[in-house]
């Protein structure tokens, strides 16, 4: 059986982020190259999920950055324990060195950013390149914990009340495998994004504290914010909450949903999985229907 030509090669490689070295991928097409694109993962993800991703992008003529962030997957360096790790270094410090790495691997052409709930929550903290054209966020909303609907909703109050706060201080960091409730995380990202989600503020009380100012205006790139409708983790309204932070008219919100392609769901972290390769296109506002799922990562 003949397999398909590789259209792409990967490279790894280290990013400095003030001082954190974080484990990185570019995937690099070999033929005419239309943008260059960030990958800006979500808590708990790591990069070699969204390697199905990044290879179809990659095929379809655009460059793909991927990492982990500081103390989490391949850039986990020493015990979680000792991490001091926060929320915030990983949406302001990381993704902003990421997005610098980007600017010298791509000396031309048009750059995008796409981001994967926290991926796409911080952008208007940092100053993006001008070259950035197009910004994308998928299930990225300013969530509050007795919002979710009531099918999750025992779930998120478990975690952000008895088993995350309970386990987290004894370990001295978020055994999330261990309590069958995600990836381990920091003690400080935890705590920051349990802040977070159980306040209806959110990240504002951070801002001038620990957060900078935000900028939510200044943009001159094309901004998507995408939320899946059967999504019970950050749900539509909370993704219509963060779109609403920006001005009118400087975003477009769509809302995603499975049956318009064929899928039998999307849900968070499944949008981005080998087998809702249908709704990419989309998401990247380009017209080629995606490849078979087989194709090499």
């Amino acid at each position: 059986m003949e397999t398909e030509p590789k259209t792409y090669t990967v490279e790894e490689l280290v990013i400095d982020a003030d001082g954190a070295p974080l484990t990185a991928r570019f995937y690099r097409p070999m033929a005419v190259t239309r943008a260059h694109l960030v990958l800006h993962g979500a808590t708990g993800v790591a990069q070699r999920f969204y390697a199905p991703f990044a290879c179809w992008a990659a095929a379809q003529g655009i460059g793909v950055l991927t990492y982990d962030y500081r103390d989490f997957g391949a850039s986990q360096h020493g015990p979680l324990r000792e991490s001091r790790a926060t929320m915030v270094d990983w949406g302001v410090l990381d993704q902003g060195a990421a997005e610098q790495q980007l600017t010298k691997l791509a000396t031309e052409g048009p750059l995008w950013l796409l981001g994967h709930s926290l991926g796409g929550l911080t952008f208007a903290f940092r100053k993006l390149s001008p070259r950035f054209t197009r910004i994308a966020t998928v299930g990225t909303g300013r969530g509050f914990v007795n919002e979710h609907p009531w099918s999750y909703r025992p779930i998120a109050l478990a975690f952000w009340y008895v088993l995350g706060p309970i386990a987290t201080k004894i370990a001295g960091y978020l055994p999330g495998r261990k309590i069958l409730l995600g990836a381990d995380l920091p003690a400080g990202v935890f705590w920051q994004w349990r802040r977070w989600c159980t306040s209806r503020e959110f990240f504002f009380p951070d801002i001038g504290k620990t957060l900078p100012e935000p900028d939510f205006e200044n943009f001159t790139a094309k901004i998507k914010i995408f939320s899946m409708t059967d999504d019970v983790i950050v749900t539509p309204v909370c993704v219509q909450r963060f779109a609403g932070d920006f001005p009118a008219g400087c975003t477009t919100y769509s809302a995603l949903r499975s049956e318009e392609f064929g899928l039998p769901a999307l849900r968070h972290i499944e949008v981005f999985s080998a087998r809702s390769a249908a709704v990419w296109p989309t998401i990247l506002d380009v017209p080629e229907a995606p490849p078979s799922q087989k194709s090499s990562q």
